[in-house]
């Protein structure tokens, strides 16, 4: 198996994107070993030797543009940012890259079907609630834009609490409902953070939606995850136009 999954979506072929995986790199133990992140404890010099890897695999146009990512509801313009503090990034200028780091949170990758505007979106269930994709889709202009949800903690692993459920029923209305299961625990409950994603993406006015289908939390042999592991790597998730 390859090192990275390649988006399966209908964007146009000036539109690149990928996804890593956790293999791949030189980083040890927890963060073994295409560890992307350099807040998460790992040594500095194995995260820049990765991301060297990264950039020279994909053949990249530019070194990506790191967030400082806090699981809110900040876009930006990733050619003319004035803060890299948000949770997501959008370009209409081909050569720089977009990218978002998770390791459970759900990864999505917005563009037009014309390949002249791409956005990169890291939605946690907070940045979820607090309406992150609403607003990435706004700020790319909207229009007739396509989504690929990227890999992230599967609805069968997904615990969250009677709080998180009540969040996203205010953000997204009743609709949101379906995407929980009761858990075994009272006021515990299972959440499909696609189901979610799907849901605010339709509320954004973007009806086609690919990709989902992965779970972070249990493929541990291809995913890090934090809710598994506790302290562990990063992968990324990058798009950029040629």
């Amino acid at each position: 198996m390859s090192d990275w999954i390649i988006p399966r979506w209908p964007a146009p072929p000036n539109v690149r994107a990928v996804s890593t995986l956790r293999s791949g790199g030189v980083s040890k133990g927890r963060f073994a070993s295409l560890n992307l992140g350099l807040h998460v404890g790992d040594e500095a010099v194995s995260v820049l030797k990765n991301r060297e890897r990264l950039t020279a695999m994909f053949e990249l146009p530019a070194q990506p543009l790191w967030l400082d990512q806090h699981h809110g509801s900040v876009v930006v313009r990733a050619d003319n940012a004035e803060t890299w503090y948000a949770d997501a990034s959008f370009t209409s200028s081909s050569g720089v890259v977009c990218a978002v780091m998770t390791a459970d949170c759900l990864p999505v990758l917005l563009c037009d079907r014309k390949g002249t505007r791409v956005a990169a979106i890291h939605a946690g269930w907070r940045g979820l609630a607090s309406g992150i994709i609403e607003a990435a889709a706004h700020d790319l202009g909207g229009g007739d834009l396509v989504a690929w949800l990227g890999p992230a903690i599967g609805a069968g692993a997904f615990e969250v609490g009677d709080e998180v459920r009540a969040a996203f029923i205010t953000q997204l209305g009743e609709v949101a409902d379906a995407a929980f299961k009761r858990h075994k625990t009272q006021s515990k409950w299972y959440a499909d953070i696609y189901m979610l994603a799907r849901v605010a993406l339709l509320s954004a006015g973007v009806g086609s939606v690919y990709g989902g289908e992965r779970c972070t939390f249990s493929e541990p042999e291809h995913f890090f995850s934090f809710r598994r592991d506790g302290q562990t790597g990063r992968m990324a998730t990058l798009i950029w136009i040629e």
